[in-house]
C-alpha cells in the first residue's frame, strides 16, 4: 500500500519528466499526476508559471509542515526534496554526511550538468560521458552508481540513458552501462514510473 502524500506531480514523458514518477514508485508514495501537454505549450500558461516560473517540467506541489502549499521545480531539486522529506529509511539514499551521500550528490550533479548538455550538442562528448559512466560502473561491486542500492543518482541518469538509441549511442560499446540499464529496467518502479507519464 502506498504512503499517502499531498504531492501533485506536473510532468510529461521526457528524460527529465520520468525521473520523479520513478522515484515516487521506488519509495511507494501516493501522489496525484497531472500530465502537462507540452505540444499545446501548457507549461507556458499563467497557471503553470505560478508552479514553475521557468515554464518547464517537471514540477511538484506539496503541503509544507505549516499546512501551506509549496512548490519545487526542476528534476534535481525535486529528487532531493522527495528524498529529504520522505526517504527516512534511506531506501534510495544514504545518511546525510556519509561518503555515499556525497557520492550520490556528485553523480546527481554530473548528470544534470553534463549529459543533457552533451546529448543536445556534441556526439563526441556524449560518448566520453558514457565511457566515464561505464568505467565507473565497471568498478562498482553492485553495478550501481553508488553503493548497494538504487539511488536518485541512478534514477537521474536513467532518464537520459534509457533514450540512448534516439541519441545515437549504442550500448554495445558500454557493457557496464548496458547491464546497469537492464538492472533498472527490471525494477517494477522504473516500468511503472515511465508508464505513468
Amino acid at each position: 500500500m502506498a504512503t499517502k502524500t499531498n504531492i501533485t506531480l506536473y510532468t510529461a514523458s521526457t528524460p527529465n519528466g520520468i525521473k520523479v514518477p520513478i522515484l515516487l514508485q521506488e519509495l511507494g508514495l501516493d501522489y496525484k499526476l497531472y500530465r502537462v501537454k507540452l505540444r499545446e505549450n501548457e507549461q507556458k500558461e499563467p497557471w503553470y508559471l505560478e508552479i514553475n516560473p521557468n515554464g518547464r517540467i517537471p514540477a511538484i506541489t506539496d503541503e509544507w509542515f505549516d499546512g501551506q502549499k509549496m512548490r519545487v521545480f526542476e528534476s534535481g531539486p525535486i529528487l532531493e526534496y522527495i528524498v529529504d522529506r520522505y526517504d527516512k529509511d534511506n531506501k534510495v539514499s544514504y545518511p546525510r554526511g556519509s561518503r555515499e551521500y556525497w557520492e550520490v550528490k556528485s553523480w546527481l550533479s554530473w548528470q544534470i550538468e553534463k549529459i543533457e548538455y552533451s546529448i543536445n550538442r556534441y556526439a563526441n562528448e556524449t560518448h566520453r560521458l558514457y565511457r566515464t559512466m561505464d568505467t565507473h560502473l565497471a568498478k562498482s561491486p553492485h553495478g550501481l552508481l553508488v553503493g548497494d542500492r538504487v539511488t536518485i543518482a541512478d534514477i537521474a541518469c536513467f532518464g537520459w540513458v534509457v533514450n540512448h538509441d534516439s541519441d545515437g549511442v549504442s550500448l554495445q560499446e558500454f557493457p557496464h552501462v548496458e547491464k546497469w540499464l537492464e538492472k533498472l529496467l527490471a525494477r517494477p518502479s522504473f516500468k511503472n514510473g515511465r508508464e505513468a507519464v
